[in-house]
Formats: structure tokens, C-alpha cells, sequence
């Protein structure tokens, strides 16, 4: 294939991760999402519901919270908890581009962006499409679907803006924007596989 590593980006309740695996399987290459929380943990000692949780979302006091409890020795090289764990996925992501791969979401677009061999795509899909899915997937909770869709998202666009400085979601940021409620989750994977083929 002519690009070996594939970056996914998506909205919360858009088929992003689906799309990430499906894409994995076909290619036979390997699929890092949980994986590449594991990995995080495993070279920084902070627990994986943690990473999972705070990895894509805005810095907030909570990291400080967590890391004060934790005695994380993040404070050493003057870094926050926020800073330390985006240098630590860093670093992880740059490991794992090393080999073909596909990444879901932790700005692995904008760390890896001067790659020539990367494709990055976004993956998005409207309101109703995102509500029933997440509904189907998760189940109910104390907040409206809409509610936790919206939530969810500008946790992301903070996240991503402050620390690669671009617009979470801009199609400039990206090799192909697909909109999988309109395309279906087996056509965007087909569109994406054409274009990294070619």
C-alpha cells in the first residue's frame, strides 16, 4: 500500500473506532486505540481508565488532583500531568508509526503530519445518526445523548486545539473527511482502503 499508516480521527458516536478496526482487519496491520493506552501506561505507571478518560480530553485541574494523589513524579521535569501524558503518547505514537499501523484519535493526525507515508482521516456523522448509535453501544445514562455527544466533542476540540494549535475536525487538517451516518460504516472503510491503495 502506498500509505502505511492511517490516522483516524472522528466524532464521539460517529463509527470512528469501527472504522479504524475494519480498516486494521483488511489490511492486516496492527489497530491502536486501547493498545496504545496500554502501551502509555505501561511506560508512564498511570493507570489505563485514567489515560483513557483524560488522554483526548482538555487539560483540567483533575490531572493535577490525580497526580498529587498518585505521587506521579511528573512534577520533576516541571511538566503538568496534562503535558507529561501528551509527551508519553507522543512518543508511543512516533514508536508505533514506525511500522504500518492505524491510530484512532490522541492527535496522532498532527504528530505524525510531515509523514509523506501517513493518511489522515475524520470521520464524522449528524446528531441523529451519533444519538442512536451511542444509545445501541453504551446504553442510557443520566445525561440526553445529545447532551453527552456535545460534551464529549468540545473536550476533544479543546484538547486537540491546545496542542497542536489547529481546528479539531477543519478538513484542512486532513486527507479525506467522511460522514459515515450519509456513507454507511462499510463504505467509508471501502472509500479509505481505495485511497490509501492508491
Amino acid at each position: 500500500m502506498s500509505k502505511s499508516v492511517i490516522t483516524v480521527s472522528r466524532q464521539f458516536g460517529s463509527g470512528g473506532r469501527t472504522i479504524g478496526r475494519l480498516l486494521s482487519e483488511r489490511l492486516g496491520v496492527p489497530f491502536y486505540d486501547k493498545e496504545l493506552v496500554q502501551q502509555v501506561a505501561d511506560e508512564t505507571g498511570l493507570d489505563t481508565a485514567f489515560i483513557e478518560e483524560k488522554g483526548e480530553l482538555s487539560p483540567s485541574k483533575s490531572f493535577f488532583s490525580f497526580a498529587v494523589s498518585q505521587s506521579i513524579p511528573y512534577m520533576n521535569n516541571g511538566l503538568s500531568i496534562s503535558d507529561f501524558l501528551f509527551c508519553a503518547q507522543r512518543q508511543v505514537i512516533l514508536k508505533l508509526a514506525e511500522q504500518p499501523c492505524v491510530i484512532v484519535g490522541r492527535c496522532a493526525d498532527s504528530i505524525l503530519r510531515d509523514r509523506a507515508d501517513c493518511f489522515n482521516v475524520f470521520i464524522h456523522a449528524d446528531m441523529a445518526f451519533r444519538v442512536d448509535r451511542i444509545v445501541r453501544l453504551y446504553g442510557e445514562s443520566e445525561k440526553k445523548p445529545e447532551q453527552r455527544l456535545a460534551d464529549k466533542d468540545k473536550k476533544r476540540k479543546i484538547y486537540y486545539k491546545h496542542y497542536t494549535d489547529r481546528e479539531w475536525g477543519d478538513a484542512n487538517n486532513y486527507d479525506m473527511c467522511l460522514n459515515s451516518g450519509k456513507i454507511g460504516i462499510e463504505k467509508c472503510v471501502e472509500l479509505i482502503l481505495d485511497a490509501v491503495r492508491n
